[in-house]
């Protein structure tokens, strides 16, 4: 089967941007801040059972986003979902002092975790890690998180629609305290995998359990050959080929069987594939 080219969804948010990533348009004046683009899989049950493993997203960000946690598999599924959300961050662009959240500052009881959403004291009990262009972060189901102003960045997750705001600072927007609660891990964040580069221009950002992420760079000419598993692959920067088709920034791609691939010296990929185990024949040394 060929390479499909995913569609593109903006998705408008208050905490979004007018301005956004080069390989986008940004909003026409009067127009409402878009705050994600998502990548769909053309005629596909997204967030279904039946649906794509992972979806991808480009996030712009103004102000805070809330506070929130995912279910990991067996908790989603317990309440009808087809999977948890595992998910993963790259951060293309970081205004300074940018940060993220992610887990709590010191080991908390589900009980304290309630009473600081409650009160809004759940803001510094937070570890808000500052992040700058080319960080990454695999963020388990489980993790307490929260993506702070002044951020570009491309979301890697597992395909679910399924979030558990904790805190909104005073929003009027639901909040989801009694199942969030109950999936929340309150402990300081641990990265489950350390970034290394397996070989010349191929970076493997994070192996499962959902899902492995890599990040190519440099020029690249091959045949494009999975495990039975799809590839998603996000270009960020140069113009190649892939099947004959132009591949710019600002498009995402989804494989299932092979492709042929073109990237030229300037090329930056992130490459995705759901479970865990790196397929070392993927791209050749």
């Amino acid at each position: 089967m060929p390479a499909t080219k995913l569609t593109t969804k903006r998705v408008e948010k208050p905490w979004g941007r007018r301005d956004l990533w080069p390989a986008f348009d940004g909003v026409p004046d009067g127009g409402n801040p878009v705050g994600e683009i998502w990548f769909e899989v053309p005629g596909a049950q997204d967030g279904s059972a039946a649906g794509p493993e992972l979806l991808i997203k480009y996030l712009f960000t103004s102000d805070r986003l809330s506070i929130q946690v995912h279910p990991d598999d067996k908790a989603a599924q317990a309440h009808g979902y087809p999977r948890g959300k595992d998910e993963a961050w790259v951060i293309l662009d970081a205004e300074p002092h940018a940060s993220i959240a992610l887990g709590t500052l010191e080991t908390e009881s589900r009980d304290a975790l309630r009473a600081a959403a409650l009160d809004g004291s759940i803001v510094g009990m937070l570890d808000w890690k500052a992040v700058k262009r080319d960080d990454s972060y695999y963020t388990p189901a489980g993790t307490i998180h929260a993506i702070g102003p002044g951020l570009t960045l491309v979301e890697v997750q597992q395909n679910v629609d399924l979030t558990y705001r904790l805190y909104d600072y005073g929003s009027d927007r639901e909040l989801h305290l009694k199942d969030g609660i109950a999936v929340s891990d309150p402990v300081p964040y641990v990265a489950p995998y350390k970034a290394h580069e397996l070989s010349a221009g191929r970076t493997i950002l994070a192996d499962g359990p959902a899902f492995v992420l890599e990040r190519w760079t440099g020029p690249v000419e091959t045949g494009l050959e999975g495990d039975g598993r799809s590839l998603w692959l996000v270009p960020l920067a140069g113009d190649g080929t892939i099947d004959g088709a132009d591949f710019p920034a600002g498009s995402a791609w989804m494989i299932e069987g092979g492709a042929a691939l073109t990237l030229p010296e300037a090329a930056d990929l992130l490459v995705a594939y759901p479970g865990g185990g790196v397929i070392a024949s993927l791209r050749p040394a």
